[in-house]
C-alpha cells in the first residue's frame, strides 16, 4: 500500500504492518520516518534489531538467515535492512521479491532507500514491496511549499512567526533540509514558546542554502527571473564551474525548443515528452508551462545566446561569462 507522508502517525497507532519501505530524496526525511517505525516496534514489542546494509560484497543470504532466526530473547525482531545506492541488483531483486512473499511471522521489515527513480518503481521487486507492505516515499517539500513546512516545524515546539519570516527562512535554508531543522530547533532554544518576529529570525537565522543548477533550471521553467538572479548570484559564490552551468542552461533550452517546435508543428505535448524522456511529473508541468511562455523565435534566440557564451569560456571572445548566464536566464524566465 502507498502511504501518504502525513498517513505515517495514523499507521504508528495500530499493529504495525510486516514490510515497510521508506523511499526519498530527502535523507532527512527518510530517517525521521525510518525513526518513527523502529520507536513503535520498540513500542510494540520488537525488543531486537538487525541491521543490514547492502554494499559491496553484500551476501543475500544474509536477509534469509536474519528472516529465519528466532529473536535471541524469545521475542519479535525487526530487520533493519538499508540499500544506499537504491539498486539492489538482480540478485537482491529476486531476494526482495521471495522476502516479501514469505514474510515471517514475528518479524517487522524496514527497508530504506534513496530517491527511487521511474525506471525502479516497474521493477517486480518493487511493485512486490508495493503489493505486499506499506511504502513511504518522502521528498523534500517544493520551493512553494517550504514556508508552510517551516511554519509546520515552528509549530510543532509551539512558535509562529508572521509569512515575511517563514520567507526569510526559506530564502535561507533553501536546498538543506537538514541546516533548515536545525535553524528551527535553534530558534526553539534561542525564544520561548510563542511568536517570532522578523527580527529575532533573521538575527538567528544563518544563510546555509545550497545552490544547485537543477534548482536554477526549475526557477526557469517557473518563470522566476528574480530566483534566476539569486541562485546564480549562490552558483558563482560557491564556484560553480561555468561549463556544467552552461551545458544545463543549453540542454533545458534544446528541450524547450523541441517541444515548442514540435507543438507548433501539430503534435501533441505529451508524445514530445515521451519523445524527450521526460517522464517526471512535475518536471512535465514546468515544461508545459514554460513551453505555453516562450516562443521559438525567443528559444532559438536563446540557443546563439549559449553559444556564444560557449565562446566566451573558451577564450574566443570577450565578457562576463556570469553576467550573460543571467542575460539567458532572464530571456528564458519571462514571458514572450
Amino acid at each position: 500500500m502507498i502511504l501518504r507522508p502525513d498517513q505515517l502517525q495514523a499507521q504508528l497507532g495500530k499493529a504495525l504492518a510486516p514490510l515497510w519501505t521508506v523511499h526519498g530524496n530527502e535523507p532527512l526525511l527518510v530517517l525521521e520516518a525510518a525513526d518513527a517505525i523502529r520507536a513503535a516496534a520498540k513500542k510494540q514489542g520488537y525488543e531486537e534489531r538487525e541491521t543490514l546494509v547492502v554494499g559491496q560484497g553484500f551476501r543475500w543470504d544474509s536477509l534469509t538467515l536474519a528472516a529465519g532466526n528466532m529473536s535471541l530473547f524469545g521475542g519479535s525482531k525487526l530487520i533493519d535492512l538499508r540499500i544506499p545506492t537504491g539498486k539492489p541488483g538482480r540478485d537482491g531483486g529476486e531476494a526482495l521479491q521471495r522476502h516479501a512473499a514469505n514474510l515471517p511471522a514475528g518479524t517487522i521489515t524496514l527497508l530504506t532507500l534513496p530517491e527511487i527513480d521511474w525506471q525502479a518503481r516497474k521493477t517486480s521487486w518493487f511493485k512486490a514491496l508495493s503489493d505486499q507492505g506499506n511504502v513511504l516515499e518522502l521528498n523534500a517539500p517544493e520551493r512553494e511549499r517550504l514556508p508552510d513546512w517551516i511554519a509546520h516545524r515552528l509549530a510543532a515546539q509551539k512558535q509562529t512567526a508572521a509569512p515575511e519570516a517563514l520567507a526569510f527562512i526559506a530564502d535561507h535554508v533553501e536546498g538543506n533540509l537538514l541546516a533548515a531543522h536545525q535553524e528551527i530547533r535553534k530558534l526553539g532554544l534561542l525564544h520561548p514558546e510563542g511568536a517570532l518576529t522578523l527580527e529575532q529570525v533573521q538575527d538567528a537565522v544563518l544563510n546555509v542554502a545550497r545552490y544547485d543548477i537543477d534548482k536554477l533550471r526549475h526557477a526557469i521553467l517557473e518563470g522566476d527571473p528574480a530566483r534566476c538572479a539569486r541562485l546564480l548570484d549562490g552558483l558563482r559564490g560557491e564556484g560553480a564551474a561555468p561549463p556544467l552551468v552552461l551545458w544545463a542552461l543549453a540542454n533545458e533550452t534544446r528541450t524547450l525548443a523541441a517541444l515548442r517546435s514540435g507543438q507548433d508543428e501539430g503534435q501533441s505535448l505529451q508524445a514530445l515528452m515521451k519523445a524527450e524522456r521526460v517522464f517526471d511529473e512535475r518536471r512535465r508541468q514546468a515544461l508545459g508551462k514554460a513551453v505555453g511562455r516562450l516562443s521559438i523565435g525567443t528559444l532559438r534566440a536563446a540557443l546563439m545566446h549559449a553559444a556564444r557564451i560557449d565562446r566566451m569560456i573558451k577564450g574566443l571572445v570577450p565578457g562576463d561569462i556570469w553576467d550573460e548566464f543571467l542575460l539567458l536566464s532572464l530571456r528564458l524566465s519571462r514571458s514572450r
